[in-house]
C-alpha cells in the first residue's frame, strides 16, 4: 500500500511538472505559427489544391534546403495544434498535409483572415510589453504595462513611429469584422430589423456598416471614428462618415453599435459613453454591443466550451496589459447599464467567444 501511494504521488508530481511546462511554453505555439505564416505555408498548401506531401512542401518553400528536416518538426507541432491535418498514409507513402478550418483563416487572401492579428501580437514591440506586467502591478502607474514599456499608449504607438503595425492592426480588425458580421447577419440578423438609422461607433473604415447595408439596403448608417481614421473616406447616400470623439458627441440614431469597442475602456469611461448613447437614442431605440461576456461564477448555468473560455480569459489579460480595458461578466455589464440609466438588456451568445448585447432605456 505504501508503495502504491508513492507511485501516485510521483505521478502527480510529474503531471504537475508537465502542467507548468505547458503554461511556460505556449509562446512557442505562437512563434511557430507566425513562422509558418511568414514562410507562406498555408497559402502554398492551398494553392497546391490538394493535400501536399512533405517533400513537395519543402521544395516549394523559400528555405535553405539544408534545413529541410526541420519542416517536418514544425508541421508536427502545427498538426498537434489542429491548424493542419496530417492525412493517413501507408508505410511507403509520405505524410500529406491539408488545412483545417482554423488553417483557412491564415490564408492571406481570406477576407476573414486572422493572420494579421497573429502578426501584430507576435511582433517584438508587442511581446516586449508582457515583461512589464509585474512592474506595472507593483508601481503606482495608472496607465497600462504598454505605457511603461513604450512611454505612450498603444493607439499613439500605432499612429506614430509604428504606423505600419497600426495599419496591420486595422487590417486585422477589418478581417475580424467581416467574420463576425458574416455570422451575425446569417444567424441573428433580426438584431438590426426595424432600425432606420444605425450609428456605428468606432466603426473604422465602415466594414460593418457596408456589410449591414448589403442585407438592409433601406437602412442609413453613420460611422463615427476619430478624424484621422475617417479622413478621406467617401460615403454614399446611405453611408456617412463622421470624424469625432465618442466621449464628446455621438450622432442621434435608432440604434448605436459598438463592435469590440467598450472592452478597450474602464468602467468610468464606458459609463460616460453609454450615458451619451441614452441621450441621443431615438424613442424605442437601443444600443447594440458585440463583446465578450465572461462566465459569472454566481450564475451556475451550462459550462462554456473550454476553448471559448480560455480565449476570453486570455483576451482579458491582453486588455489589462495593452490598454485600460477589461472583459466583463454579465453582472459587470449589468452594473454599467444601470449606472448609465438603462433599464433592461438582452444577451444572445451567437458569436462564439463573443455575444450580442441589446440594451434598452
Amino acid at each position: 500500500m505504501a508503495k502504491l501511494n508513492v507511485d501516485i504521488e510521483s505521478k502527480e508530481l510529474l503531471g504537475a511538472q508537465a502542467q507548468v511546462w505547458n503554461n511556460t511554453f505556449p509562446f512557442i505555439h505562437t512563434m511557430a505559427l507566425n513562422c509558418a505564416v511568414e514562410l507562406g505555408i498555408p497559402d502554398i498548401i492551398h494553392r497546391h489544391g490538394s493535400p501536399m506531401s512533405l517533400s513537395q512542401l519543402v521544395d516549394a518553400l523559400p528555405i535553405n534546403k539544408a534545413k529541410s528536416n526541420c519542416i517536418h518538426r514544425l508541421m508536427r507541432s502545427l498538426v498537434h495544434s489542429k491548424l493542419f491535418i496530417k492525412l493517413n498514409t501507408t508505410e511507403d507513402e509520405e505524410a500529406r498535409y491539408w488545412l483545417t478550418p482554423a488553417g483557412d483563416l491564415l490564408l492571406k487572401n481570406n477576407p476573414m483572415a486572422v493572420a494579421p492579428y497573429l502578426q501584430v501580437m507576435s511582433n517584438p514591440e508587442m511581446v516586449k510589453v508582457w515583461h512589464y506586467m509585474s512592474q506595472w502591478l507593483v508601481s503606482g502607474n495608472n496607465g497600462s504595462p504598454f505605457e511603461i514599456a513604450h512611454g505612450k499608449t498603444v493607439w499613439e504607438h500605432f499612429s506614430g513611429s509604428e504606423s505600419r503595425l497600426g495599419d496591420m492592426f486595422n487590417e486585422a480588425m477589418s478581417c475580424d469584422t467581416r467574420l463576425v458580421m458574416s455570422v451575425l447577419l446569417k444567424d441573428y440578423k433580426k438584431v438590426f430589423e426595424g432600425v432606420g438609422l444605425l450609428v456605428d461607433v468606432g466603426g473604422g473604415v465602415g466594414t460593418a456598416a457596408k456589410e449591414i447595408l448589403d442585407v438592409f439596403p433601406g437602412m442609413e448608417c453613420i460611422v463615427l471614428d476619430l478624424p484621422l481614421v475617417v479622413a478621406g473616406l467617401e460615403g454614399t447616400q446611405s453611408l456617412k462618415f463622421v470624424g469625432g470623439d465618442m466621449f464628446d458627441d455621438i450622432p442621434r440614431g435608432d440604434a448605436i453599435l459598438f463592435k469590440w469597442v467598450l472592452h478597450d475602456w474602464n468602467d468610468e469611461n464606458c459609463t460616460r459613453v453609454l450615458k451619451k448613447c441614452r441621450e441621443v437614442l431615438s424613442e424605442g431605440g437601443k444600443v447594440i454591443i458585440i463583446d465578450m461576456v465572461l462566465n459569472d461564477e454566481s450564475c451556475r448555468g451550462d459550462h462554456k466550451d473550454d476553448i471559448i473560455e480560455e480565449s476570453q480569459l486570455l483576451f482579458d489579460l491582453l486588455l489589462m496589459t495593452y490598454v485600460e480595458g477589461k472583459e466583463r461578466s454579465e453582472r459587470e455589464w449589468a452594473k454599467l447599464f444601470t449606472d448609465a440609466g438603462f433599464t433592461t438588456y438582452k444577451i444572445t451568445p451567437v458569436l462564439g467567444a463573443r455575444s450580442v448585447i441589446e440594451v434598452y432605456p
